[in-house]
């Protein structure tokens, strides 16, 4: 990597934390003292033979595709996109996973609050950028700085299905967020769904993908290290087969 270069993890740990039911996880681990027997067994040889008389160390990890940083798919929103089938993560073309990055600064948005179309074109048009096919969009709220806590998953603003629709129809196929969903906290979309009877509200940015393919990543973090462009992200998802979501640990690239 050359002097100039910089990679930035823009992705969070997989690790308990509080939140919802749907967002639970286990990890056991096996230390290089519990397995000694077992490899010793695989290796033919007595505890003794081992350097330290240490076997390897494992860990078993249960959770859910949607569980830390995540790459949603469009089979996560509704079984059909763009009038066919949905695809799933392990079906999504790889080179959607890396390109130039772009920063939204929505920063100054309030908890719960919109994120519209007309704040994403005046938050570009500060930074004097123009979106083009494939970029990478980044949506940066400070909602990360909560990580760990129960206030994480309600205390941030977020995309509706206009903004979202405004996106996908630049191009963009990925697009992610440093709060924990690219919707709204649903008790503010429930409240306004209530108010005033207009479902579009529900899950809108999320249900935008029955229209229009796109993929999303939530839990980002990071994103303050970053410029607003003039970088690249890599962000290929694991490949679950048949399944609505992939981890991912995306990166950031400066001065490539």
């Amino acid at each position: 990597m050359t002097a100039q270069k910089r990679i930035i993890d823009l992705s969070r740990k997989v690790e308990p934390a509080p939140g919802p039911e749907h967002q639970r996880l286990e990890i056991r681990y096996e230390r290089h003292e519990d397995t000694a027997e077992y490899v010793a067994m695989r290796l033919e040889c007595e505890v003794g033979d081992l350097p330290g008389g240490l076997g390897w160390a494992n860990e078993y990890v249960t959770l859910g595709t949607h569980v830390g940083t995540h790459m949603d798919a469009p089979w996560h929103y509704h079984p059909v996109s763009e009038g066919k089938k949905a695809r799933t993560i392990d079906e999504m073309p790889v080179e959607w996973f890396y390109g130039d990055g772009v920063v939204i600064d929505m920063r100054h948005k309030k908890p719960g609050e919109l994120i519209s179309t007309g704040d994403l074109e005046a938050a570009l048009d500060r930074i004097d950028y123009e979106l083009k096919p494939f970029d990478i969009v980044l949506v940066m709220t400070e909602a990360d700085r909560l990580w760990g806590t129960p206030e994480y998953w309600s205390t941030f603003p977020g995309l509706g299905r206009e903004s979202t629709l405004w996106l996908c129809n630049q191009g963009i196929k990925v697009m992610g967020t440093d709060s924990a969903g690219w919707d709204r906290p649903f008790k503010n979309m429930t409240e306004e769904f209530k108010r005033t009877g207009d479902a579009s509200v529900l899950w809108g940015a999320h249900f935008a993908g029955i229209e229009k393919e796109y993929c999303q990543i939530e839990k980002l973090t990071n994103l303050d290290l970053l410029p607003p462009f003039g970088f690249k992200v890599a962000c290929p998802p694991v490949k679950v087969k048949g399944a609505s979501a992939g981890w991912v640990r995306p990166i950031a690239i400066l001065g490539e």
